[in-house]
């Protein structure tokens, strides 16, 4: 029997197999900083393994989803958010013939740039930089792989292709038109990242179902007025299960794939509508070709308001969420205030970035016991600092 050496040339050679429009590694723009090439691995498995070796990445296990980190150790992070919506992706992706690698490697990169404390800490962070160039996750994500991150002698950030600093930057549709000059504004980006925002919904919402049954912030009574969870719930019902926790875990199952199928569908169908046959025709179709039908989105819609209203409404989240932002406006105060209390290296760069952006890298970059621990060394008398 023949052995043979699967290297990065034979790699390169296998995503021949992927779709037309499916980004091939080698067609790359390349990086900003030129490498060599590695051996053995192409350049977006690089990517991914270069974001999965972040400093930044691994605090995303102690950062919040939806339930800050202390309020149990079952509840989503940021991290296994992260990990659970690249699996949906990779399925995806793979479904539609397109880059397995650069999917993945978006999506498990997504969420850096995020604050601690979720969506209540980026709120609170852009009212505090509100007149100094403002904060937006996205663009703390494309700052950290960029700049923030610092692992390598030659260069500042990680150094990732093209493909992915430009997905990352707008994996959102509104993002396309105000993106960076270097990065196309006005063009789709890949179809891959076209996928991110899909499958991070997919995920988010139906983790959260799975999470706000857990906790008690929300019942299946309650959950069930909306029309993906009830036929989801009818379907799993009529297995005869008993066991509460297994019928949940079966109703996220089946929502999930629904979810997900609808998504190959419809994409499939606007792929061919748009007569896409290459990586070219996506970025000038003029518009996303990623999506769902109009009755999933109306359904996907119905379970996001119901969430809203019930879930991060819930008083016990506002009660978490207004915490946060006075931990953080607290700490945004100190610092700013008497820059000294920084640790060194960021007080480095102040000369620079100035104090505001300073101070706002290195709470983004907090987790969310981090930053409690460090709100009660400062204002708690009786904790060493």
């Amino acid at each position: 029997m023949a052995v043979m050496l699967y290297d990065r040339a034979t790699l390169e050679q296998a995503e021949d197999r992927l779709a037309p429009y499916g980004m091939r590694s080698a067609q790359s723009r390349g990086r900003r900083y030129p490498e060599e090439e590695h051996p053995l691995r192409t350049r977006y498995q690089r990517d991914r393994d270069r974001v999965v070796h972040s400093s930044s990445f691994r605090r995303l296990e102690y950062k919040t989803q939806v339930f800050v980190n202390h309020e149990g150790d079952n509840y989503r992070t940021r991290l296994t958010h992260s990990l659970e919506a690249a699996q949906i992706g990779r399925t995806v992706a793979r479904t539609l013939g397109l880059n397995e690698d650069l999917t993945e490697t978006l999506v498990l990169g997504h969420d850096l740039g995020h604050t601690p404390f979720g969506h209540s800490g980026e709120k609170a962070m852009d009212e505090l930089m509100r007149d100094h160039g403002g904060f937006e996750h996205n663009r703390q994500t494309l700052r950290i792989l960029e700049l923030l991150e610092r692992r390598y002698p030659e260069f500042p950030g990680l150094n990732l292709t093209w493909e992915v600093r430009e997905g990352i930057i707008k994996h959102q549709p509104e993002s396309d038109a105000r993106a960076p000059a270097e990065y196309a504004p006005g063009e789709a980006p890949t179809l891959e990242a076209q996928l991110v925002d899909f499958v991070d919904e997919i995920a988010y919402n139906n983790h959260d179902i799975d999470d706000g049954l857990t906790s008690g912030l929300i019942t299946v009574e309650q959950i069930r007025s909306v029309r993906l969870f009830r036929e989801a719930h009818d379907a799993v019902s009529g297995r005869g299960l008993e066991d509460d926790r297994l019928v949940r875990h079966q109703v996220v199952r089946h929502i999930i794939d629904r979810c997900t199928r609808a998504l190959l569908a419809a994409t499939l169908a606007q792929l061919a509508d748009a007569r896409v046959g290459c990586v070219p025709d996506v970025r000038q179709a003029g518009r996303r070709l990623v999506g769902y039908d109009p009755e999933m989105a109306a359904m996907v819609r119905e379970l996001k308001d119901f969430l809203y209203r019930n879930m991060y409404r819930h008083y016990r989240v506002v009660r978490m969420g207004d915490k946060a932002g006075r931990i953080l406006r607290d700490l945004f105060g100190v610092y700013a205030g008497e820059p000294l209390q920084l640790p060194p290296r960021h007080q480095a760069r102040i000369p620079q970035e100035g104090i505001h952006r300073v101070v706002c890298d290195y709470l983004a970059g907090m987790t969310d016991r981090f930053a409690l621990d460090e709100h009660r060394k400062l204002f708690d008398p009786l904790v060493r600092v």
